[in-house]
């Protein structure tokens, strides 16, 4: 993974935390994160100016950026749905094995070659953001979450973490066919259009400015935050292999895991210390191999 393309992920990850924390400290979180991706849309349509114009997508671009915001949709459905039933400690690491699928659609379905170290990496990475929220360094912890895979949370979460990596696969093609402002752009409006859908529902009617008046700062930060986030990881994605990238951008925990101590009043123990260091060494591996 080269300089530039590193740099891209890891700003990206930071990013990400901090839209996380600003999702976590709003009211009504479906309605507030509409409202980011509204303020992130405009933020984008102002910045074309900028850009430059936008170049004519071909239906293949406009219908990759459509089916990977059903899949980043589908992500976030799934996931709220294992998390209303489910322990965190079950649900959070089988959301991430996504990371387990996402090597594998590199290199049957993108023909990517990953090294030795680059899959140790992985590996490592794989091992801290599945442990990270785990209770107890003991084997009857780890195989927990998969003991009853017939319950609706834990089928729910591990069906998270496989669209998530089908996305990452849309998202990787889509920014290789396609500039990737553009392609953001594109992906950020569809997801928009199907949030509008959902909360043009009776039961949000008065929650939508409810929510502004209650956490306006909160949404004129998100904006620049998510699309900061957004755009830097695509970018970096173009400029590096998907089985690196995802991977890399778990850094993400770790920044999330900081916020909650400093900022939060967070604890953190012995498991996502051991976690944190996982994640370190095997980012440093990726970036070394």
């Amino acid at each position: 993974m080269s300089t530039l393309a590193f740099g891209l992920i890891l700003f990206s990850a930071v990013m990400h935390a901090l839209w996380n924390l600003l999702v976590k400290r709003s009211r009504d979180k479906t309605v507030f994160i509409w409202w980011m991706f509204l303020s992130s849309c405009s933020l984008m349509t102002l910045a074309l100016t900028v850009v430059g114009p936008f170049p004519t997508p071909s239906w293949r671009v406009i219908g990759l950026a459509a089916i990977g915001a059903v899949c980043f949709m589908l992500y976030h459905l799934f996931s709220g749905r294992a998390y209303s039933t489910g322990d965190l400690s079950v649900i959070y690491p089988l959301a991430q094995t996504a990371m387990f699928w996402v090597p594998i659609w590199g290199v049957l379905l993108l023909g990517e070659k990953v090294s030795g170290p680059g899959v140790a990496g992985i590996g490592l990475i794989l091992c801290g953001a599945y442990s990270i929220q785990l209770r107890a360094l003991a084997w009857n912890e780890v195989v927990r979450p998969f003991r009853n895979l017939r319950e609706p949370a834990v089928l729910a979460a591990l069906a998270a973490g496989f669209i998530y990596s089908i996305g990452a696969v849309i998202d990787k093609t889509g920014v290789m066919l396609y500039p990737p402002f553009h392609f953001t752009y594109l992906l950020v409006v569809f997801m928009l259009l199907f949030m509008t859908m959902n909360i043009l529902r009776p039961k949000y009617r008065g929650r939508v400015m409810a929510e502004y008046r209650n956490s306006r700062v909160l949404v004129l930060l998100s904006g620049p935050v998510i699309m900061a986030s957004f755009l830097s990881f695509r970018y970096g994605l173009r400029l590096s292999l998907m089985s690196y990238a995802v991977p890399v951008r778990q850094v993400s925990l770790l920044i999330g895991v900081l916020i909650g101590v400093l900022f939060l009043g967070e604890t953190s123990g012995r498991i996502r210390f051991s976690a944190a260091l996982l994640i370190l060494a095997g980012v440093a591996l990726i970036r070394l191999g």
